[in-house]
């Protein structure tokens, strides 16, 4: 593909409006009600989400993770090894900020926030509901650490495998648990024609919320 039939790839967007006579008061309960709307749409993987950090030299990093709970008192809930690149970054940093984007509604919603560690409760629950084998790999693998093959993984997944054998739940490994990010900055963006797209913005302001629009 050339850069000129690159630049030409464009859509418009025309299926929806978003006004702030359309939105919810609180930005959480208006995120779980497009959430809904994709969960309907069937749209593919609605809870992916990049997760965005920064490490403490500025280097900022993104990846796709799966959003795992919502909840007015805690928030976004996503899970991972606290050793891994990510796990580090949020418990240096404290902020991150998610984007999900579901193409198949011409939508997007970008979240910012303070990132803490979730309840212990809350991570060893999740954990212990997870596939048997999703336990086994939490265990095994060294995530984000340079190894030396597959088979070493593979192998270190026999390991843990044979230590545990009998055992289910597998009780939850201490470098593995949740994140929650409490957002303070929620965009609502709704394609529109002519790249005239409706940006609905949500800070926060006390205990509740401020809305304003945005320029496209």
């Amino acid at each position: 593909m050339t850069d000129a039939q690159l630049a030409d790839l464009r859509k418009n967007y025309a299926q929806r409006t978003l006004s702030e006579a359309d939105v919810q008061a609180n930005a959480v309960q208006q995120f779980r009600h497009w959430l809904d709307e994709a969960l309907a749409a069937q749209v593919d993987e609605p809870t992916a989400m990049v997760l965005a950090t920064v490490s403490p030299e500025g280097q900022p990093s993104a990846r796709v993770v799966l959003l795992k709970g919502l909840h007015e008192d805690l928030g976004f809930v996503f899970y991972t090894n606290y050793d891994s690149r990510k796990g580090q970054e949020l418990g240096a940093g404290a902020r991150a900020a998610l984007t999900f984007f579901w193409p198949a509604l011409e939508r997007q919603v970008r979240v910012e926030g303070r990132v803490e560690k979730a309840p212990e409760d809350v991570s060893t629950a999740y954990f212990q509901s997870r596939p048997l084998g999703s336990q086994v790999g939490a265990w095994a693998s060294p995530q984000s650490q340079v190894v030396s093959s597959r088979a070493e993984l593979e192998a270190r997944e026999r390991e843990v495998a044979d230590r545990f054998a009998g055992t289910s739940p597998l009780p939850r490994p201490p470098h593995w648990g949740g994140f929650v990010l409490t957002p303070e900055r929620v965009e609502f963006w709704q394609g529109r024609p002519s790249r005239l797209h409706d940006r609905i913005l949500y800070e926060r302001a006390g205990e509740g919320w401020k809305i304003s629009r945005l320029a496209p």
